[in-house]
């Protein structure tokens, strides 16, 4: 994990992944492997499957709860979230995940390796059986790897953790009278899931919002704006207020996007904020250090529009 801690907090723009399957079988009664990953920052451990225990009237998905060392979590069945049919194959692998201050274990076959791979070489989506649950494609020579969107997914299967597209609650805490609308706040995500949670909760209390599906998309917007400046001698507030940037995105992740934003004389005062699932109290060290003025997690989601008016109002 040491090698993972120094990605999250250098300018490497590259993540390491942890490569598993979830295999099928077509309609000669053939398997057919497939291959998914996660980012190992979010691995907790990888073990075999211990005694299970039936959760009551569980959703579709959740296969039921085990207990590791002194904590009981949810197992989620991969193979029925992404509706494969995979005969008599077993999965007794589960790969357990920690992020959102949430632990859960995800059903596997089997697991492979961990690839260090440049954010770049991570491709968005195309229009697959999936999409709505891969946030990015990895080409390897002989197979394509699917990185999923966990957050999505454990958010609709588990209550606890889940983020409401839009609730009275994410506006609360602010000056609901307050004029924002000549304001103007970049959200880069490359989780529909998320972005569309956050832009929400902002539209909703009246910010001009624009949209960013990874880094490199938003840097292309920040750097737009900035030709505008230089041509016509406006402002750059006038045109983006804030910057709220995830982690982990294709092409480009949010922490490289953080240090070219610093960079930029012109930007050194843009208020930035980074909302991920992985912000550790080490991590929120560090992404401060890199230059970011608040670390954001779902628990922060009813004061989002709060921490939007004390950096821009």
């Amino acid at each position: 994990m040491k090698q993972t801690n120094i990605l999250l907090e250098s300018d490497t723009n590259e993540l390491e992944i942890v490569e598993f399957r979830i295999d099928e079988v077509d309609s000669s009664g053939n398997v057919v492997p497939c291959y998914y990953g996660v980012n190992v920052a979010k691995v907790r451990e990888i073990i075999r499957l211990p005694q299970l225990s039936k959760v009551v009237n569980a959703k579709p998905g959740v296969e039921g709860m085990i207990k590791l060392r002194d904590k009981v979590i949810t197992i989620i069945n991969l193979a029925k979230v992404l509706n494969k049919d995979i005969g008599e194959l077993v999965a007794d692998r589960v790969v357990v995940l920690e992020f959102n201050n949430l632990m859960v274990g995800v059903l596997v076959h089997s697991v492979s390796r961990i690839y260090r791979i440049s954010w770049k070489n991570v491709e968005p989506p195309s229009r697959s059986v999936h999409s709505d649950q891969v946030i990015g494609l990895v080409k390897m020579e002989d197979r394509i790897i699917l990185v999923l969107d966990f957050e999505k997914i454990v958010g609709e299967l588990c209550s606890e953790s889940a983020l409401r597209p839009l609730d009275e609650e994410l506006v609360l805490h602010s000056d609901s009278g307050a004029d924002r609308s000549h304001r103007t706040v970049l959200v880069a995500d490359d989780s529909p899931f998320i972005r569309n949670t956050l832009c929400a909760a902002l539209r909703s209390a009246g910010y001009t919002v624009m949209e960013a599906e990874n880094g490199a998309q938003a840097w292309d917007i920040i750097r737009q704006r900035l030709d505008q400046c230089r041509q016509d001698g406006s402002s750059f507030a006038s045109h983006i207020g804030m910057l709220i940037t995830d982690v982990e995105m294709p092409q480009m992740d949010g922490l490289h996007l953080t240090s070219l934003v610093r960079k930029e004389e012109t930007l050194k005062d843009l208020p930035l904020a980074i909302f991920s699932s992985l912000a550790s109290e080490d991590n929120k060290r560090k992404w401060i250090g890199l230059g970011a003025d608040r670390i954001l997690t779902k628990p922060d989601l009813p004061n989002l529009v709060k921490v939007a008016d004390e950096l821009m109002m």
